[in-house]
């Protein structure tokens, strides 16, 4: 069974930093951990930053310059500078394995003074 842990997450003060993490296990066909993504409350989730065919980070353009992403086997790490109070929301990662896509519960990220 597949699994997806996202952690890190927290209640930060604007223009501080956070580093997420998202670790996969559980199939026996290979994973694929391709990107973040939050949800914000009363918003539809959005993609936050993904890795393109080639192995390159790329970013929405809210977050460029502020977020890095990081990629292990089967595990993403997602590292947040400069927070702003939109940057609120629950964040998750997405994975991909044998067709299906894969979540996790996500992990709460709040920056407020």
């Amino acid at each position: 069974q597949v699994q997806v842990v996202e952690s890190g997450g927290g209640l930060v003060q604007p223009g501080g930093s956070l580093r997420l993490s998202c670790v996969a296990s559980g199939s026996p066909f290979g994973l694929n951990v391709v990107g973040w993504y939050r949800q914000a409350p009363g918003k539809e989730r959005e993609l936050v930053a993904t890795v393109s065919p080639s192995g390159t980070s790329l970013y929405v353009d809210s977050v460029k310059g502020r977020f890095t992403m990081s990629r292990g086997t089967h595990a993403l790490s997602l590292q947040m500078n400069r927070l702003k109070p939109d940057d609120t929301a629950v964040y998750y990662c997405l994975v991909l394995g044998n067709g299906t896509s894969y979540w996790g519960q996500g992990t709460q990220v709040t920056v407020s003074s």
